[in-house]
């Protein structure tokens, strides 16, 4: 399967009476988003706003990221089983806006949702401090259940996300990638002297608002299963949750798989880049078990050699990734995986919930627990109604002069298990 990814470079987002893009400036009518919007009769309100990289703007309860992208050639369309029809996706052509992305905000749950400071220190540690914003804050009607509201919010971002990709459906890009995965028999042959190496990947699906869609599938009723790896850039896999702000998967990040997309670029030259495996985190123990029997089973028929393991979220899900990797590597197959660390504030407490001999490659995501201040911004897109109730927020985050005590468990993306944060150690 072959995906050719067309990047077009956004310049600027600015309000103006038509939307278009041109010259690389996106032109967003919000009258016409918002009558979008608000034809699902769930949302009591939404407004749009702009943020951009180096403003002293604060963007708060966080609840979505996603990147605008259309499908020009091949079949289906982006996000399938949400939007499109649920034909298989990944390959042909698809353009996205690069740079850009359309931010959900307003109070879902109230404690899980995130933050992102677009200057400041807080700016260093959640990568859409760097991407220019169109920022969607709704509001819910009254009497509403979460679940119901977060369903409007979130089919709300696809649709405004895909009303505006498909303006760069007659766009030539400026950026062209392709990306290629061969049959398992072709590249066997192809790449018969180099190691077979597959992407594990567990989707947060522990319900209750904890959940990740795969073809409109809730991934909490999946069993785990093979993808190409380019159907995750076509919103094959899309996020429906709201676990801690810090280590939680956007939409943005499936479609810019930092750990695919490094694969891709070895992809040939030092490994045989064979599948995507998608597994989810449970709940109960004979789900755990079931899970990982099967994301076992897949890696031994795959004859693979070595997987990356990525997790998202933390406690309970440490329980799926240990032993995700203790049933693979007694299958022979090398491991290595991807976490955050909940190390107290001092960082000395037991980093994760659960430890095996067999994890004996292990990259970190940082420690959520490190606790950093937050300047005050000039401007608030959303509100600050929840932020002392936010997961790595207390009773006393919000200071006088409107700066934030937190941890960094409430930056939307600081220790992101994908790898697609801003932390590095050398």
């Amino acid at each position: 399967m072959k995906l050719t990814l067309g990047k077009i470079h956004i310049q600027d987002i600015v309000f103006s009476d038509e939307t278009k893009l041109e010259n690389g400036v996106l032109h967003v009518n919000a009258q016409e988003y918002e009558q979008m919007v608000l034809e699902d009769e769930k949302i009591a309100t939404v407004s749009f706003d702009i943020a951009k990289p180096g403003e002293s703007v604060r963007i708060t309860p966080v609840k979505d990221v996603i990147e605008p992208r259309v499908k020009v050639e091949g079949p289906g369309g982006i996000f399938p089983g949400m939007i499109a029809d649920v034909e298989t996706v990944g390959s042909g052509r698809t353009h996205a806006l690069s740079g850009m992305a359309l931010v959900t905000a307003g109070p879902i749950v109230g404690f899980q949702e995130g933050i992102v400071d677009m200057s400041g220190p807080g700016a260093d540690y959640t990568p859409f401090s760097k991407t220019l914003n169109l920022v969607m804050v709704c509001t819910p009607v009254e009497g509403i259940e979460s679940h119901d509201y977060e369903r409007a919010v979130r089919m709300a971002g696809f649709r405004v996300a895909c009303s505006l990709g498909e303006l760069g459906r007659d766009v030539e890009p400026d950026e062209i990638e392709e990306f290629e995965t061969p049959d398992f028999v072709e590249g066997m042959n192809q790449f018969a002297g180099l190691p077979r190496v597959a992407y594990v990947q567990m989707l947060q699906s522990q319900g209750l608002l904890h959940d990740t869609y795969v073809y409109g599938v809730d991934a909490k009723r999946i069993l785990p299963t093979i993808l190409y790896p380019t159907e995750s850039m076509d919103g094959a896999i899309v996020s429906g949750n709201c676990v801690s702000a810090c280590d939680k998967n956007p939409t943005y990040i499936h479609l810019n798989n930092g750990v695919v997309r490094d694969l891709f670029a070895e992809h040939g030259k030092t490994l045989n880049f064979v599948a995507h495996i998608i597994t989810n985190e449970n709940v109960y123990l004979a789900d755990k078990e079931r899970s990982s029997n099967q994301t076992a089973k897949l890696c031994r028929m795959l004859g693979l050699d070595g997987v990356i393991v990525s997790q998202e979220g933390f406690g309970n899900p440490d329980t799926d990734l240990i032993m995700n990797c203790k049933k693979i590597e007694a299958q022979g197959v090398k491991t290595v995986i991807i976490t955050d660390e909940y190390a107290g504030r001092d960082g000395k407490s037991q980093s994760l919930a659960d430890a095996d001999a067999a994890a004996d490659a292990v990259v970190t995501g940082g420690n959520a627990n490190q606790v950093i201040t937050l300047p005050p911004m000039d401007k608030v897109i959303g509100t600050l109604d929840y932020v002392n109730k936010i997961a790595g927020a207390s009773a006393d985050t919000l200071q006088e002069d409107g700066s934030l005590v937190v941890e960094l468990q409430v930056i939307t993306g600081a220790t992101n298990e994908t790898g697609f944060n801003m932390l590095s150690a050398r």
